[in-house]
């Protein structure tokens, strides 16, 4: 079962994309001929780092409960070399 904390990063992470797509098919930011607004691109630029920093963080959650195939320790032997 996924923590609540994994779920929250996903729609936190999400939600921010959605909103630059918002700002692209709102013209504040044009592909062509390529233009912007000030305002479209600082807002582009925060939602793009926010939505960086919750996924970092779900990626993080994901490979902690093993998710992602995270290679497990090499197991320490606790036998002192022989000399």
């Amino acid at each position: 079962m996924l923590s609540m904390m994994l779920v929250l990063s996903l729609v936190l992470g999400i939600l921010p994309l959605l909103g630059v797509i918002w700002i692209l098919l709102s013209g504040m930011i044009r592909l062509w001929p390529p233009a912007a607004t000030v305002d479209g691109l600082f807002m582009s630029l925060i939602l793009l780092a926010l939505s960086l920093c919750f996924l970092l963080n779900a990626y993080w959650e994901m490979r902690d409960h093993g998710l992602l195939g995270k290679k497990p320790a090499p197991p320490k032997s606790s036998a002192p070399k022989a000399t």
